[in-house]
C-alpha cells in the first residue's frame, strides 16, 4: 500500500466507534447498546434530559471511566473541556496551556494557542484576574495546543452569561474550523447544537434514540427556517412544547 493509500484510509477510518457499550452503576443501568461512529472532523452534539447518560458516554471516551462495557476505539488522545475550566489557580494562563506539553516548545506554542483564543497579553495573569469566559478561553487553549483528534465538550458555555456565551459559541466554531478535530459536545441546548454541529444525538434513558445528521452552511442564523424546523422537532422529541 502506498503512502497516499495509507494516508486516505486512515483518514476514512472513524476516530470513535463504539458498538454495544454499556456503563451500570450497581443495579443502575445509565448506557446500554451504543453503537456509534464518529468520522474526522465531524461535529457531534449530543442532546438529552439530565440524568440520560450524556456526560457519563463522554467521560468514557475521555478515559476517564474505565467501567464500560462493549468495545470502543477511540481518539488518539482526546482532550476534554468541561463546564468547569478546571484551571489550577497558582498557575499563570501560559503555564495552565503549556502544563504537560513536552515535544517543540512548551512555552511558544501555548502563547500561539492562547493569541488563538483572544488572550494574546494575557499570559502572565492568574485565573483569579480572569473572567468566566477568560477562564473557559484559556481551557480550550490547553485542550487544542495538544492537537486532539477527539475534543470532548462537556457544556462549557452553561455558566457563562448570554452575550459571553454567544461569544464562546463563536470562538468554537472557528477553532473548530482551523484545527477539524472530531468533536462529541455535550449540550442541554437544543439550538446551540444547531448553531454548531453537523450531526445531533438524542440519549434517552441511556439509549440513543435519534441520530441525525444535516449540512447547512455555517455561519449559521438562529433564525434560518432549516433551523428553526429542525429545533422545532428536536424539542418534540425531547417531549417540550417549542411554545413553552
Amino acid at each position: 500500500m502506498t503512502a497516499t493509500a495509507r494516508s486516505a484510509a486512515t483518514a476514512s477510518e472513524p476516530v470513535v466507534r463504539l458498538r454495544g457499550a454499556g456503563r451500570s452503576f450497581g443495579d443502575n443501568v445509565v448506557l446500554h447498546g451504543i453503537d456509534l461512529d464518529i468520522a474526522p472532523g465531524e461535529f457531534v452534539a449530543v442532546l438529552g434530559r439530565s440524568g440520560c447518560g450524556k456526560t457519563t458516554l463522554l467521560r468514557l471516551l475521555a478515559g476517564l471511566d474505565r467501567g464500560m462495557t462493549g468495545e470502543m476505539r477511540t481518539g488518539r488522545e482526546p482532550a476534554v473541556v468541561f463546564q468547569d475550566p478546571r484551571l489550577l489557580p497558582w498557575r499563570t494562563a501560559l503555564q495552565n496551556v503549556a502544563l504537560g506539553l513536552r515535544d517543540g516548545d512548551p512555552k511558544a506554542r501555548a502563547t500561539a494557542a492562547l493569541a488563538e483564543v483572544g488572550l494574546a497579553g494575557r499570559e502572565r495573569a492568574w485565573p483569579r484576574q480572569l473572567s468566566g469566559g477568560q477562564r473557559q478561553r484559556v481551557a480550550l487553549a490547553r485542550a487544542l495546543v495538544r492537537e486532539p483528534d477527539l475534543l470532548l465538550l462537556d457544556e462549557p458555555f452553561s455558566a457563562l452569561d448570554a452575550l459571553t456565551r454567544v461569544s464562546a459559541q463563536r470562538l468554537v466554531r472557528e477553532l473548530w474550523e482551523l484545527h477539524r478535530p472530531a468533536v462529541l459536545f455535550v449540550t442541554h441546548d437544543v439550538e446551540e447544537a444547531l448553531l454548531l454541529a453537523d450531526r445531533t444525538l438524542l440519549i434517552e434513558r441511556g439509549a440513543i434514540i435519534h441520530d441525525e445528521r444535516f449540512d447547512v452552511p455555517r455561519p449559521r442564523r438562529r433564525d434560518d427556517p432549516e433551523l428553526v424546523a429542525r429545533r422545532t422537532d428536536l424539542l418534540r422529541r425531547l417531549g417540550v412544547d417549542d411554545a413553552e
